[in-house]
């Protein structure tokens, strides 16, 4: 089937596909919140409701122990071909709002930009996808091929309940090959594929010291104070030349090839590129490696906040008793989560003085994850950017984390596309995110065109008919 006409319904339609991104976009679907429980659930049935309105035939919306988890497909038949569609719903706060131009939950188009919290991550990326679905409905009164979709509203919290729906529906989600919109390209116009993800683990350290707040002056320099024993801790986690000290972290991480790390330096930003991006006038970490191997192919431990003692207005003059430290792994192939929780935690143990306690809780393990991009539905999908953008993509590796990925490898057996459509510049996480206008309409191209193409894979790159039309989802 071949995509003109529903790119010509795109492209007539997309007024009205920005105001109803708009419309998804003014739901404050923040999943790290347990306030906003009911605005996540009212945006998974805004998108169920969508979903049946562009054409989806069996549409759910399944509830978990946390934030509900949105299912809908539209079967051409058991002779095509099944393209599994992965996005999340939820988002991440709109704080600090005070760096914010315009409010996280009131879309607002500036220039070529609509500007709102999730516009880039990743609601404005998976709507994509759902536009592209609704043209070829439109046009063409079907679709080339069978489609899944699958929402969630948990991404940013690890998704703790995602795997274990994936788990229990591995035949009703079967599929030749699953799509992720959720990562970027390399600029306005220049499309990228991931082919790589660094894991992670998220940790906090309590230091606990004094039962209460002591006078500084009637103790200090006679109790030891928990925030400076925290910060000298932190300090130690890294050396001077930036590796981490805790013992046997690197004990498993791959050496990878002259070959590979050539290819890298061909297709990968450069110092230079990955500075600028951050803003920032000096780099910093291991010797002996590119920025872009560092944030790719190296793991990370980095400190994301520290909390104690009083940091209000004015001064007072105190001991605290208690100070909190939250951090982040990045981690690289065949480094295990578990294993680092665990050398984390003793670690910590060995360090921490015998005149406080320390705690440790490592959550949201996420194993790294590799994906070939030689296979056939790599190809495909830089078949469709070269159609929907006018060239071909860069293959990249991503520093960040997709937590679904390995769930779709090692429980579905199907390979995974990183096909993201993100651009450096959309703040994403960060106030006044945003997503670039041009590249949001010429995605929804480029998702047309993969649709189309994705209906001419060999038979031999396809699974067994009774496994794609096989659909009874476990609610």
């Amino acid at each position: 089937m071949e995509p003109h006409r529903a790119l010509v319904y795109a492209r007539k339609h997309r007024p009205r596909f920005l105001a109803e991104l708009k419309e998804f976009l003014r739901l404050p679907s923040v999943s790290s919140q347990p306030a906003r429980k009911k605005d996540v659930a009212g945006c998974a049935a805004w998108l169920a409701a969508h979903l049946r309105r562009v054409g989806l035939d069996r549409v759910h919306v399944i509830p978990t122990q946390g934030n509900p988890i949105v299912y809908g497909s539209r079967q051409r038949g058991a002779g095509y071909p099944t393209l599994l569609i992965y996005g999340h719903y939820d988002v991440l706060p709109g704080e600090p709002l005070g760096e914010w131009k315009t409010q996280p939950f009131a879309p607002t188009v500036r220039g070529n930009r609509l500007y709102a919290r999730g516009a880039s991550d990743d609601k404005g990326q998976l709507f994509c996808h759902i536009k592209a679905i609704e043209s070829f409905l439109a046009a063409e009164g079907k679709l080339p091929i069978n489609v899944k979709c699958l929402f969630e509203g948990e991404e940013e919290i690890g998704s703790p309940h995602l795997f274990s729906f994936i788990a229990r529906n591995k035949n009703a989600l079967r599929a030749d090959a699953a799509i992720i919109s959720d990562t970027r390209m390399i600029a306005q116009g220049r499309p990228a594929i991931s082919y790589a993800q660094r894991g992670g683990l998220r940790a906090e350290i309590t230091i606990e010291g004094p039962e209460h707040e002591l006078h500084s002056g009637s103790f200090g320099g006679a109790v030891h104070n928990p925030l400076q024993v925290l910060c000298e801790m932190v300090a130690g986690l890294h050396d001077e030349r930036g590796r981490v000290t805790i013992p046997g972290f690197y004990d498993d991480v791959v050496a990878w090839s002259e070959k590979e790390r050539r290819f890298m330096r061909r297709s990968g930003p450069s110092d230079e590129k990955i500075r600028q991006e951050a803003g920032v006038e000096g780099s910093w970490g291991e010797a002996g490696h590119t920025l872009y191997e560092r944030i790719t192919t190296r793991p990370a431990l980095t400190v994301n906040g520290i909390a104690g003692g009083h940091s209000g207005h004015g001064h007072k003059a105190i001991i605290p008793s208690r100070a909190v430290a939250k951090l982040s792994f990045r981690l690289v192939p065949n480094q295990d989560p578990s294993k680092i929780g665990k050398l984390f935690r003793d670690h910590i143990a060995e360090v921490t003085p015998v005149t406080v306690r320390s705690s440790v809780r490592v959550q949201s393990p996420i194993r790294p994850a590799l994906m070939n991009r030689n296979d056939p539905a790599m190809q495909t999908a830089a078949f469709a950017y070269k159609k929907g953008f006018g060239t071909s993509p860069l293959f990249l590796r991503s520093g960040g984390s997709i937590p679904v990925i390995n769930s779709f490898q090692d429980e579905l057996g199907v390979p995974v596309v990183l096909m993201g459509f993100g651009l450096p510049g959309d703040n994403i996480h960060a106030p006044n995110e945003s997503f670039h206008l041009p590249t949001f309409f010429r995605a929804i191209d480029t998702c047309i065109w993969h649709l189309a193409a994705f209906a001419h894979r060999s038979p031999d790159q396809r699974s067994r008919p009774s496994e794609r039309i096989r659909e009874r989802i476990a609610l």
